[in-house]
């Protein structure tokens, strides 16, 4: 900046941002500057308690107890309160880097305690830090608020028919009230629509004199009126219905939203998407895919949503066009010899792919005959041709269905070797396909579950696995607080990595039933392996991660770019940065109480 202006820059700095502005203009008189240089002890463990409350404008300070480094603040951060709160000096702060600071008395400080959303502040822990910092770092664009209430999205009331009516009836009354849906007042409700009338009535050759009751949907499947637009999205996506039901408070239907209402939210959204796979006439359509994915995640992101909510919505359109691609390998090959399963992990079987990446499939089936083997073999090489075609390329390491298929019974000794036998080469593959669901096909995966559960009380797996979870390390401290354009590093191997090997060790130990990172955190908890605290800092770390990392590819992208997971230190605000430094700190706390658990010292 030009000039220093303490009052403006403090006025910008969370948590002085969320006060009234009369509160702020009588705190406002009491700043002071202050400069202190390197190596200064600004505040002393067990000293003198701090009399002010300090805002860094340049330079940074070291938290510290009993030598070991706790945080380092930068520009925009502020520390003392925790001494200002309890009256005691718990923390060594020294000075990192020549410290130019704005100070507030404590005076001043406490009468500020009385605004709830500056005290809050304070208040809250490493968790509830990062996730406002979450809030703060969203994209510039406007887009629709995704998360506000569905109920802002209805028309209108909903229109009902008596259930003694019939479909003729029905259909009158949809044509004069302009609606595609009328509530049967049966017992349960249901509901009846115009695609009922397609598909149960003219398509069957009935008549107008059908009771509506031989042909409507019942019990109905609602959601209330305060769910979230994103979430109502979901069930539309995962139920395969067009009309949802919406209830007040007490049950009763306010109303009903359609597909089409959720597309006018937005073109780029989940549900629009959607339509355009339905639509695929063939191979040729597929090329497009991959971008209209990313303005997809693009329009989602600049919404609110949460990066790990989009990796699910991700999961089931690529789902989707898997199946659209496996139908046109059958058209081409006749029906399969016996029931197969279109496997996926990685990033996409975990549900938290966002950007398309390269391909992580394979194929298994139920019965080992040559005909089986021959039929899914040519099956692999139609879909991976086609995902490539749609934008998925080729997987580097191999780990694709034209290599990676088999009878059931294959698969269930390649699980079982990589559980009983943890080489290097095991432990890599298992930490690959022990993250496996089936995206298509009617192959029951419960042997292959089966064995993964078994992974609980394998101890000597688990450490194995651990060790080499633990072979990620974050980027060390000079790296963290350079700004330079030279200071770079990998978001996924150096913060998402961690986290997802680690808490796949901690998720199979706990026997939990999902491969998604933070159901398999979630399920830690529950087998009292790690402390809820713990598992709230993760999620938000790993938020985090996810959210800054997603933001720099689509800024890439946006520039024309090809993504990648790495960024630059100079491209993030100090409040990042700081952010950035917790959440690494939180993910080496966690390796350091894992490696005990799982005494990896003896491997």
């Amino acid at each position: 900046m030009a000039a220093l202006d303490p009052v403006a820059f403090v006025r910008g700095t969370p948590p002085f941002d969320a006060l009234p502005a009369d509160a702020f203009r009588d705190a406002a008189r009491a700043l002071e500057i202050v400069f202190f240089p390197t190596g200064t002890r600004v505040l002393e463990r067990g000293g003198t308690p701090s009399e002010h409350l300090y805002v860094i404008r340049k330079g940074a300070v070291r938290l510290e107890r009993e030598g070991q480094t706790l945080q380092l603040l930068e520009e925009g951060e502020v520390f003392g309160f925790t001494s200002l709160i309890s009256g005691k000096a718990t923390l060594d702060v020294t000075v990192e880097e020549d410290l130019l600071a704005y100070r507030l008395p404590r005076q001043e400080f406490q009468a500020l305690l009385a605004y709830g959303p500056f005290a809050g502040h304070f208040a809250s822990g490493l968790a509830e830090r990062l996730r406002n910092s979450l809030e703060r770092s969203q994209v510039a664009s406007f887009q629709p608020d995704l998360a506000v209430p569905v109920s802002t999205l209805l028309r209108g009331p909903a229109v009902r028919i008596a259930p003694a009516a019939t479909v003729g009836e029905a259909a009158r009354v949809m044509a004069e009230r302009g609606v595609g849906s009328l509530i049967v007042d049966s017992e349960p409700p249901g509901i009846v629509t115009d695609r009922d009338f397609r598909a149960r009535v003219l398509a069957q050759g009935r008549g107008p004199e059908t009771p509506v009751l031989d042909v409507y949907t019942a019990p109905l499947r609602t959601v209330g009126g305060d769910v979230p637009v994103y979430e109502a999205w979901r069930i539309l996506l995962d139920s395969g219905v067009h009309h949802l039901p919406i209830t007040r408070n007490g049950g009763e239907i306010a109303g009903v939203l359609t597909a089409t209402d959720l597309l006018k939210c937005t073109a780029s959204g989940p549900v629009a998407v959607m339509k355009r796979l339905e639509r695929l006439g063939g191979r040729d359509a597929l090329p497009g895919y991959g971008t209209k994915v990313s303005e997809m995640v693009s329009a989602l992101f600049a919404g609110g949503l949460e990066p790990t909510v989009i990796g699910g919505f991700v999961a089931r359109l690529n789902e989707t066009l898997a199946g659209r691609i496996l139908r046109w390998a059958e058209d081409d090959l006749g029906p399969p010899p016996c029931p197969y399963g279109w496997l996926v992990f990685g990033s996409e079987g975990r549900k938290e792919q966002m950007i398309l990446t390269d391909q992580d499939n394979a194929l298994a089936w139920r019965d080992d005959t040559p005909e089986a083997r021959a039929y899914f073999a040519a099956m692999a090489e139609r879909a991976n041709a086609d995902l490539v075609a749609a934008g998925f390329p080729r997987c580097p390491g191999g780990y694709m269905a034209t290599r990676w298929q088999g009878s059931l019974a294959e698969w269930e000794e390649r699980f079982r070797a990589w559980l009983d036998r943890p080489t290097p080469q095991a432990l890599l593959e298992a930490s690959i396909f022990f993250d496996f669901r089936v995206a298509q096909g009617s192959l029951d995966p419960e042997p292959l579950e089966a064995i993964v559960r078994r992974a609980r009380n394998a101890r000597t797996f688990l450490a194995a696995m651990a060790k080499s979870a633990l072979t990620f390390h974050a980027p060390g401290g000079l790296m963290l607080r350079l700004r330079s354009e030279s200071s770079k590093f990998d978001l996924k191997l150096k913060g998402v990595s961690p986290i997802v090997f680690l808490a796949r060790v901690y998720g199979l130990e706990a026997g939990a039933r999902s491969s998604n990172t933070l159901e398999r955190l979630a399920a830690a908890v529950k087998a009292g392996l790690i402390e809820q605290d713990t598992c709230d800092t993760l999620s938000e770390a790993y938020r985090y991660i996810l959210r800054l990392r997603l933001r720099e590819q689509l800024r890439t992208i946006s520039d024309g770019k090809i993504p990648s997971n790495v960024v630059s230190m100079s491209d993030l605000s100090s409040i990042e940065r700081s952010r950035l430094r917790d959440a690494f700190r939180a993910i080496e706390v966690w390796q350091e109480r894992a490696s005990y658990h799982y005494r990896t010292d003896l491997f």
